[in-house]
């Protein structure tokens, strides 16, 4: 049974319909622009390795970056084609594509995620940490970025589908709560608990982690008219190949950034890690 949400997106002007899904998506994708903005400004500001720090985590953020682009694929893939079940009426079949997206999501972070930490010095040393900062990427800011990935590739892959619904307003919100407890976070595990790097890091899986529970709170509840349910989350060959089908041009699109992110650390190297630290984040 469908819903006043999901009404609204077959029985609504399509320009006003247009700014009201748009905008809450346009905001959210602002608003996610300070995770990375406000670590670095924080980092950089601590005291004796503020310079070595920034350039570091700037390494380490393209590679995560690179890795939670995986979530794309069920994003980009897997959301539309539940929408176009939705509008078909075939309510199971929408239900199947989110189970199977989720899935895919916590294979895609277990792949990535152990290829990251069993081979993680030659990766760092490929996409550009060297030097006096190595040790910042590799022992502190790298192993506790990864614990994140999990959230990211959760709230990210499946925020989508909430849009699917009809209901913006709610995925703008797992954005917002994520980067304003980042924001306050940061400074309490940098300076006040005095831990550096790994304080940056840690706010900013504790960050993700909300964002991820308050994603995964909607679809579970009542309030979802397309739910996450254990039945469908068995990967069924048909669905994950289509979602593969629809979701790799995101994927592409998303994973370039990271991979352009790399170029310029490896050129950047040659000269010093002030360059690398002023380069902008991805």
């Amino acid at each position: 049974m469908t819903n006043k949400y999901e009404e609204r997106l077959g029985t609504e002007r399509m320009l006003p319909l247009v700014f009201k899904m748009a905008l809450p998506a346009v905001a959210a994708q602002f608003v996610n622009l300070l995770y990375s903005i406000v670590d670095r400004i924080y980092i950089g500001h601590i005291p004796g390795i503020g310079t070595d720090a920034l350039a570091g985590v700037g390494v380490t953020i393209s590679l995560v970056v690179l890795i939670s682009s995986f979530s794309a694929i069920v994003g980009g893939g897997g959301a539309p084609l539940a929408a176009i079940a939705l509008g078909q009426g075939n309510r199971r079949r929408a239900g199947k594509i989110l189970g199977n997206g989720f899935t895919l999501l916590i294979l895609f972070t277990l792949l990535t995620s152990f290829i990251a930490y069993t081979f993680m010095e030659p990766i760092l040393l490929f996409t550009g940490c060297f030097g006096a900062y190595a040790g910042l990427c590799g022992r502190l800011s790298f192993p506790f970025y990864l614990l994140g990935t999990l959230f990211v590739e959760v709230s990210t892959g499946l925020n989508a589908f909430i849009n699917a619904q009809g209901r913006p307003a709610v995925a703008m919100c797992s954005v917002l709560i994520g980067a304003l407890l980042n924001i306050i976070l940061d400074p309490i595990f940098i300076f006040w608990l005095d831990m550096g790097v790994k304080g940056a890091a840690l706010a900013t899986v504790l960050s993700q982690a909300c964002s991820a529970v308050w994603v995964l709170s909607f679809l579970f509840s009542r309030r979802a008219s397309l739910p996450l349910e254990r039945r469908y989350m068995k990967l069924e060959k048909s669905i994950v190949l289509s979602m593969l089908a629809l979701g790799v041009s995101p994927f592409i699109m998303a994973s370039t950034e990271s991979l352009v992110g790399f170029v310029l650390n490896s050129s950047l190297k040659s000269n010093s890690e002030i360059s690398m630290s002023v380069r902008l984040p991805s």
